[in-house]
């Protein structure tokens, strides 16, 4: 029996207070970083959500058009570009 895929709403969030622009580019958005734009707190905290199915992505935050992996994020791999991804596993 095969398993059944689920849709999980997950959120983003990083804090860069001095930021103007925050989105998050990810292989289910096409690493489309105006595709999942953030929103920004008082705090300076920025937040994104998306609803993707079950499964393994990759990410990164793109601050000000600067890719930068998700520092709260302890899972990375290596990218086609030597540089880090973040993991998200999406259970």
């Amino acid at each position: 029996m095969a398993k059944k895929i689920e849709i999980k709403r997950v959120e983003f969030k990083i804090t860069a207070p001095n930021a103007r622009w925050v989105g998050v580019a990810a292989d289910f958005n096409g690493w489309k970083p105006d595709a999942l734009t953030a929103q920004r707190d008082k705090a300076g905290v920025w937040k994104a959500s998306a609803t993707v199915p079950t499964g393994t992505y990759e990410y990164k935050f793109v601050i000000d058009g600067s890719w930068i992996v998700d520092p709260s994020c302890s899972r990375r791999t290596i990218n086609s570009f030597g540089s880090e991804n973040s993991v998200l596993v999406v259970k």
